[in-house]
């Protein structure tokens, strides 16, 4: 019952907090574009997680940020986390130091306040239902941005996965990363220890989130490239999360 008030809590939190601070970005996106922009914008990613772990007692660990490229660099990145909840959408640009370009459906840009924010920053949001065209612009915006030191995240499985579970990875990171010339950073996440996907319940607790080492991809075949960063999310999972994936 404790963690029922406390969600609700947490959700009216996001809501009255989302409304301000997307006029403020909208306002803003006026007269300032770019990192001041994105930052401002990513304020309110804070707030949310900072009331995640207050409200709800959702707390977080990382480990294996010395393995990122120093917050100066132009290194190319492409982030390949797995994909459990929504926290992590929200997380990860409070713990990067670089700017993130997501690619994402541009059916978000349509949510109140919060999608219409992210349609000012500059991000990469796709039509799925024209896959070659989507791929265009993947390749073109990704390299675009990754030349100016923004860092591009895309979730290979798709779609957020039970705990415990997998699923299926998807080559689309790795054909960006041999195109680019980027490294990909595998990164595990134990969010539906506490957020699982398709509940609005969060229980207090611990997530885990685990940066592999950037992998190279020059003239690395991307089904290839792919495989080895599943193996290493896969097996990581199950070395944080041991309980998920007894049976």
């Amino acid at each position: 019952m404790l963690s029922l008030v406390r969600s609700i809590t947490f959700f009216l939190w996001m809501a009255l907090t989302v409304v301000p601070w997307g006029i403020g970005s909208l306002l803003m996106s006026i007269f300032v574009r770019g990192d001041p922009l994105y930052w401002y914008t990513m304020g309110w990613l804070r707030l949310a997680v900072w009331g995640a772990r207050v409200i709800c007692g959702v707390r977080h660990r990382v480990q294996g940020m010395d393995h990122l490229p120093a917050p100066d660099a132009l290194t190319p990145v492409i982030l390949v986390p797995k994909h459990q909840s929504t926290w992590e959408t929200f997380a990860f640009p409070t713990i990067m130091s670089h700017p993130l370009a997501y690619v994402f459906k541009k059916e978000l840009l349509m949510v109140p306040f919060f999608g219409w924010a992210m349609g000012r920053l500059d991000m990469i949001h796709i039509d799925r239902s024209k896959r070659a065209e989507a791929w265009s612009k993947v390749a073109e915006q990704g390299r675009r941005l990754m030349y100016r030191g923004v860092w591009v995240i895309m979730f290979p499985e798709g779609t957020r996965t039970p705990r415990g579970s997998q699923g299926t990875y998807k080559a689309g990171a790795s054909r960006l990363a041999v195109v680019t010339g980027a490294y990909l950073v595998p990164i595990a996440v134990t969010s539906a220890r506490c957020w699982p996907r398709k509940s609005f319940l969060l229980r207090p607790g611990v997530i885990d989130v685990s940066i592999g080492q950037p992998i190279a991809s020059a003239g690395r075949d991307p089904e290839e490239l792919m495989r080895e960063v599943e193996a290493w999310i896969e097996a990581e999972m199950r070395r944080l999360d041991p309980e998920a994936y007894r049976t």
